[in-house]
């Protein structure tokens, strides 16, 4: 095992507190950059060297080698931290096992799918410059169908996990998105075994910890609150716009 020398580049979003999740339960130190994403930091030519899609998370570390190591894309991330420091599967299982491939095909389902879906379902009914109702409801449906896959799984899950009888990262990597279900037009009361999973990780040490870096994890609270909410979109509208023109001019 390699001597954690982590650097975690972060911000306070869904994918964000998926890394800070996972090393807080898997009690790893590591060192916090906070990325402001409002602001274009994530671009800046020194941030590209790490992560070149200029995106959050990114990680780097000191590997096998000795020779520093840039992790980029949040699932990426969370296996290198369970195969490189997860010895005795806090968040993991044995590679090669059932459970290690089912662990992966639900890590897979969340980056491919749910990420995506409910990352345009917030595009188009928080940050678009108009609502376009085709767009919201492609995005917001779309979204929901992947939550019912996801109440239906855990419906029959004995022990209330995506797989086996354990935290692994497949859950670490859905449950920023599924606390902030409200904030992308998602009910989540619509799914019973869904909320009462997001319930129940929430209630651990480690997310709790997890999910306020870098900084407060407020998205619950804030939706609480229409006037508020409405408030932090539009000043969120206007950078994620302004952000957009930036990509386009490049």
């Amino acid at each position: 095992m390699s001597s954690p020398d982590i650097t975690l580049y972060t911000a306070q979003t869904p994918n964000g507190i998926k890394i800070s999740i996972a090393l807080e339960e898997l009690g790893l130190p590591y060192k916090v950059e906070k990325i402001d994403i409002s602001k274009n930091v994530q671009k800046e030519p020194w941030f590209l060297e790490i992560n070149p899609n200029g995106r959050i998370p990114a990680l780097t570390d000191t590997f096998t080698d000795g020779q520093k190591i840039r992790l980029f894309e949040s699932g990426s991330i969370l296996t290198y931290l369970a195969e490189q420091y997860d010895k005795d599967f806090k968040i993991s299982y044995p590679k090669g096992t059932r459970e290690y491939y089912e662990t992966i095909s639900w890590l897979y389902f969340q980056n491919a799918g749910v990420g995506p879906m409910q990352g345009q379902a917030n595009h188009f009914s928080r940050y678009a410059p108009e609502r376009i109702e085709y767009g919201v409801n492609r995005y917001v449906n779309e979204t929901r169908r992947l939550y019912s896959v996801l109440d239906k799984h855990l419906e029959s899950s004995k022990s209330g996990y995506l797989v086996g009888d354990h935290i692994t990262i497949a859950d670490i990597s859905h449950w920023g998105w599924v606390a902030a279900a409200g904030w992308a037009g998602v009910d989540i009361e619509e799914f019973p075994h869904l909320k009462a999973w997001e319930e129940k990780l929430a209630a651990r040490e480690g997310v709790e910890k997890g999910r306020h870096v870098p900084s407060p994890h407020t998205i619950k609270d804030l939706l609480k609150d229409k006037k508020k909410s409405e408030e932090e979109a539009a000043k969120a509208r206007a950078w994620v716009q302004e952000g957009m023109k930036s990509d386009a001019a490049k």
